[in-house]
């Protein structure tokens, strides 16, 4: 009889298999977003999770080796780099921390808050702390970023060019809109640079178990960065899912975050991480299957942080 240390351990192949198969059925009921080209040509049926224990244990399903843009996935991560490289002053007087009650590219959410982003996990607040990356410029600034992150996480992240194309092709005119409205309220400096770094770093991408590994990152996070990594996993479990972010954390119980590729990463503290990707979205921008899955498995081991 094994013993384990996680509970994230017991789950068995078997049961992910068959909670996975339904996240795919349920994700029918998703739409693929189609202001990006080249995400609109995503596979309806790609599935893939991998979880990841922190006594080692790794348990993976479905379609592992394929890769996809992080998109806003990338926003804690962003987050950690900066709370590490200017501390948490410098970061959140650029930025608030409290939830959102309206979509994750709303002008008027920003308006209400007389120009400064709500969070970091929401567009505008994820431009202006791109505006706050190292770097002479967009490709310096990201390169940064992803070796940064590739050294803490032992992950593969790289700029996918062509989704960059894509992005770049269909000028997004609510990010345009953020971002001026930022640098009329002072809160930045070049509108142009900060969505061309904002632009590239949502693009870098990955496979699922890059993404578990940078999850792993905020809950084996050494203790130089161990307060960092705690504000990270609040930021996300208040404002991670948008406006959906308080009902989930009633009914889950865990930090995650989303991005509009059909990413989910659930950061368990004391556990693991999971990672799964599955492109069909619900209205917030969410990933449907991701979602049941985690729930799925956040229920049956009681994982919430809250039991």
């Amino acid at each position: 009889m094994k013993t384990s240390t996680s509970k994230l351990s017991s789950l068995e192949p078997e049961q992910l298999a068959a909670w996975a198969t339904e996240a795919i059925d349920r994700s029918k009921l998703g739409q693929i977003p189609t202001y990006v080209p080249l995400l609109a040509k995503a596979d309806r049926q790609g599935f893939a999770v991998q979880i990841r224990a922190i006594d080692g244990q790794i348990l993976s399903w479905g379609s592992i080796v394929t890769t996809f843009p992080l998109m806003s996935a990338v926003k804690p991560f962003v987050l950690l780099y900066l709370l590490c490289e200017l501390g948490e002053k410098a970061v959140f007087d650029c930025v608030g921390c409290e939830p959102s009650e309206l979509p994750f590219n709303s002008l008027t959410q920003l308006e209400r808050d007389k120009g400064k982003p709500r969070n970091p996990m929401i567009n505008s607040g994820a431009i202006a702390l791109a505006s706050l990356l190292p770097g002479q410029n967009a490709v310096e600034r990201c390169q940064n970023l992803r070796n940064w992150l590739n050294q803490q996480a032992k992950s593969q992240l790289f700029v996918d060019e062509l989704m960059l194309d894509s992005v770049n092709s269909m000028p997004n005119q609510k990010n345009w809109d953020l971002a001026l409205a930022m640098v009329e309220s002072g809160y930045l400096q070049n509108s142009e640079i900060a969505l061309e770094t904002y632009n590239r770093v949502c693009c870098l991408a990955g496979t699922v178990e890059d993404l578990a590994k940078l999850g792993m990152v905020l809950v084996n996070g050494g203790e130089a960065i161990a307060q960092h990594c705690r504000a990270v996993k609040a930021v996300m479990a208040t404002c991670g899912l948008y406006e959906a972010s308080a009902r989930f954390a009633l009914r889950v119980g865990l930090p995650a975050k989303s991005g509009v590729s059909g990413v989910l990463l659930s950061v368990i503290p004391g556990e693991g991480a999971i990672a799964s990707y599955s492109p069909p979205l619900n209205k917030q921008g969410n990933s449907v299957g991701g979602l049941f899955l985690l729930e799925q498995i956040a229920k049956s081991l009681r994982l919430s942080v809250f039991d």
